[in-house]
């Protein structure tokens, strides 16, 4: 299956946010679901069919004009899987935030079920007066099942300059993974980068979790856990802190 959806928020003039594109293709369904205070638009991704599955080629691409404010959620964990005998599934996320544009990104988990074959590309592009908050959780498996292949690939770039670049590989043939090298017996990962102009501290977080600066306009926080409860005790506190400096006002 091939597929694309994309999204296009643009400033209304008046202090508000219009969509100006939203289309998108099974499973990558998009819908308009709220306006928050302060004029942003809220955006929920859909899965309209099982999958992604073996040979999949999904893209989903965001842009946020000048000024515009964009909040893009899901309605539930996206599951991969294993479907018939073909190539990695690929989904590709490409996002550009223009100077005076928010957008924060804030889907539910990506859940590798035994079997499946996936790979994640993520490119960002934040332009200097740009904001961002971005955050991806990952689960190993679904309940008492062994972890598929995911290979998530993702790089943020502020102002032209890379802030953030990340290379994760988990399941059957990720190197480490029979030992305590990936995530260290955990079944879980959670990441959030929040970059722009206004920025939180760096959170206090716990033993399986930690937090840093970047070199550049961001903060990075990461978490660890035997499932994606402990990541969401651990990161969900700062995240949603994060969110008054980078709210939609």
């Amino acid at each position: 299956m091939r597929a694309e959806a994309r999204v296009v928020a643009e400033s209304d003039g008046r202090g508000g946010t219009r969509l100006a594109v939203l289309r998108g293709e099974s499973p990558l369904l998009l819908r308009r679901t709220g306006r928050p205070a302060g004029g942003g638009v809220t955006v929920h991704l859909v899965g309209g069919a099982a999958g992604p599955l073996r040979g999949d080629e999904l893209r989903l691409d965001v842009v946020v004009g000048p000024g515009a404010r964009l909040e893009m959620l899901s309605v539930a964990a996206s599951l991969a899987l294993p479907g018939r005998p073909a190539p990695p599934s690929r989904l590709t996320v490409t996002a550009s935030v223009a100077a005076g544009g928010t957008l924060r990104w804030l889907p539910e988990p990506l859940i590798a079920a035994a079997g499946c074959d996936h790979d994640v590309v993520t490119r960002v592009d934040v332009a200097e007066g740009g904001t961002l908050l971005w955050r991806d959780d990952l689960v190993c498996g679904r309940h008492r099942e062994a972890s598929g292949a995911v290979r998530a690939d993702t790089l943020i770039r502020y102002a032209g300059v890379a802030l953030y670049r990340h290379e994760l590989a988990v399941g059957p043939g990720a190197p480490g993974w029979d030992g305590a090298a990936v995530l260290g017996g955990g079944r879980a990962i959670g990441t959030v980068v929040a970059a722009g102009p206004q920025l939180p501290g760096p959170p206090v977080v716990g033993a399986d979790a930690a937090s840093m600066r970047l070199a550049g306009p961001g903060v990075l926080a990461t978490a660890v856990g035997e499932d994606i409860r402990q990541v969401k005790a651990a990161l969900d506190p700062w995240c949603g802190a994060a969110l008054a400096p980078l709210a939609l006002v």
